[in-house]
């Protein structure tokens, strides 16, 4: 067995697939290359897998010193898998769960003929004695259907904007997308998120109108359109596992 040392953490097995300790954990790592990207991207899969992209021109030295000074990222990620692993996935009476940035809890009533449940200021009719994820998240699946596009539309208008077409998806990875011909696509999960975190992400988007990169001149428009997104964006980093 081969041993490495990069800035203190320890790395485990050969080339082909170095493995790389966290905590008291082993994290194997997979080396990516990509001509496209602009920098050093680490991402851990569902399966314990760091995937590790290497832009144009960078190096698999480098690529593992970013990865070992990253270790503290891994385990924070590696907790909340865990914490992930632990959340049940049916919704029951007296769940709790996110709306409009604040924890609301899931109260039924009725029978299988007449059943209800109510969070927040919503109620809709369900079989109260089965699972409520399904029903309750369509229902918010239309509430963002119906919130979000007039208010991209009247963000736009603010800021003197065209926007063609505004969808709601369910994306798996982002938060949302804009197009260079002006289509937005939001994620319908913003519907949980408190209202500042919703706007930040449209603006965010529509600041994509003016620049269609992640530069600098991008964040001097997105500081324009919102100067308060820093905020925003510890919010988003905190409930990543929404999209998921």
């Amino acid at each position: 067995m081969q041993f490495e040392f990069f800035f203190g953490p320890r790395w485990f097995g050969g080339p082909a697939e170095p493995v790389l300790a966290v905590g008291t954990r082993q994290v194997r790592l997979r080396f990516v290359r990509h001509r496209r990207a602009r920098r050093y991207v680490l991402r851990l899969s569902s399966e314990n897998v760091a995937r590790v992209t290497i832009p144009r021109g960078g190096s698999l030295a480098e690529a593992k010193r970013f990865a070992a000074r990253s270790v503290p990222w891994l385990e924070k990620q590696l907790v909340r898998q865990a914490a992930r692993s632990l959340t049940p996935k049916t919704w029951p009476a007296g769940t709790e769960i996110l709306f409009r940035g604040e924890q609301v809890r899931l109260e039924t009533g009725g029978d299988t003929s007449a059943g209800w449940v109510r969070f927040g200021n919503e109620e809709l009719r369900v079989d109260a004695s089965r699972d409520l994820r399904a029903p309750v998240e369509s229902h918010l699946w239309r509430l963002a259907a119906r919130e979000l596009p007039p208010r991209v539309l009247e963000l736009a208008a603010l800021h003197g904007l065209q926007v063609r077409r505004v969808t709601v998806r369910s994306q798996r990875s982002r938060w949302g997308s804009c197009s260079k011909s002006g289509a937005v696509s939001l994620n319908w999960r913003l519907i949980q998120a408190p209202g500042f975190v919703r706007d930040y992400i449209i603006l965010h988007e529509l600041a994509h109108l003016k620049e269609m990169n992640h530069s600098r001149r991008f964040w001097r428009v997105v500081e324009n359109f919102c100067p308060d997104f820093a905020r925003a964006e510890i919010w988003l980093k905190q409930h990543s596992d929404l999209l998921r």
